[in-house]
């Protein structure tokens, strides 16, 4: 018979880590394993505190999961139809128990989850580093960090986000992609920071607007140098086809989407609307990391720093090299 257990973990952060509206220095996870078979699952669920979930609520929600409802081989449509009549919400702890299903459903098969996403190590994406608001020195000390790296991240959002760039460049000529996670207000400003963030070499900028601003964002996109990239405003499948003539490409993240079951269904979506995609993620260890990575090949960017950021990780660092997350062999996620 099939067991779920799990336990509560802090992931600490390098720094301090601020976006438009929020700081933070670690971020609670909940640690997931599915034994079955004498093979263990492993999954993840990275609970940043805005998006609402916690130890309490992920400790409730896995207490009511019924083992007996999830038989093998797995139908996931069914056992996401399941994990979501327990409760609505809860998007990353119902990935912790997709991601551990998968990692097994590869252990079982002798393959690994690349394969089972239908995935081409070949076209692997570089990873971009994040680089957090903050004081000038600070800026110039993170991108000294981020080492073999070939594509920086920014996040914007504030009055400082010219600095931001500009300290960046003043030691960096690398791409950067941006991310305003709804920070912007004003049409025209907006566009006028886009202009001025493309003669910049930002490659492409993630939600500039409040994701309820449907308009305003889509204006944006009409009139924008470089691709938009709706983040906060997708979450999940449905909000796949809602993102259609709004932005010019969706963010997928395991952590929102619930999984990697349903962030294939998200990546193939966007791609019958010729939409782009790019894989991102929250502060996550080895685990959502090779989950997501197992995805990548099918996107057109990826932002998978999690082990960059992070000074805790409890599992091996994925291979790292030009740039990118190297899939293995090896069954499951390979860690």
């Amino acid at each position: 018979m099939m067991q779920i257990t799990y336990k509560p973990y802090e992931l600490y952060l390098k720094h301090p880590f601020s976006i438009a509206k929020h700081t933070r220095t670690s971020t609670p996870l909940m640690l997931v394993q599915v034994e079955y078979e004498d093979y263990t699952g492993y999954g993840e669920a990275s609970m940043v505190p805005y998006m609402g979930e916690s130890y309490e609520t992920a400790t409730t929600f896995l207490s009511k999961i019924d083992v007996r409802q999830i038989s093998y081989p797995f139908d996931f449509d069914a056992i996401i139809d399941y994990l979501d009549s327990i409760a609505p919400g809860n998007p990353a702890v119902k990935a912790a128990v997709d991601i551990a299903l998968h990692d097994l459903d590869g252990k079982l098969q002798g393959k690994p989850c690349w394969q089972l996403m239908y995935s081409d190590p070949a076209k692997m994406p570089v990873t971009s580093y994040t680089i957090g608001i903050d004081e000038p020195d600070i800026i110039r000390q993170k991108v000294k960090e981020a080492g073999d790296v070939k594509v920086l991240k920014v996040k914007l959002g504030r009055n400082t986000d010219k600095l931001l760039i500009d300290t960046i460049r003043e030691v960096s000529n690398l791409p950067l992609y941006a991310d305003a996670n709804q920070g912007w207000a004003d049409r025209q400003q907006s566009l006028d920071m886009l202009h001025w963030l493309h003669s910049r070499d930002v490659v492409l900028l993630e939600q500039p607007m409040n994701k309820t601003d449907i308009d305003g964002n889509a204006w944006l996109t009409q009139h924008s140098p470089i691709p938009i990239i709706g983040d906060e405003a997708v979450q999940r499948f449905a909000d796949v086809e809602r993102a259609k003539g709004v932005y010019h490409g969706i963010n997928v993240k395991l952590m929102k989407s619930g999984g990697m079951h349903e962030a294939s269904k998200m990546i193939s979506k966007a791609r019958e609307q010729g939409m782009q995609v790019l894989i991102g993620s929250m502060s996550e260890t080895s685990c959502a990391t090779l989950a997501a990575a197992a995805l990548t090949p099918l996107c057109d960017w990826a932002d998978l720093d999690g082990p960059l950021l992070t000074t805790n990780n409890p599992y091996p660092a994925p291979a790292f090299a030009d740039g990118k997350w190297q899939l293995s062999n090896k069954p499951g996620l390979g860690l």
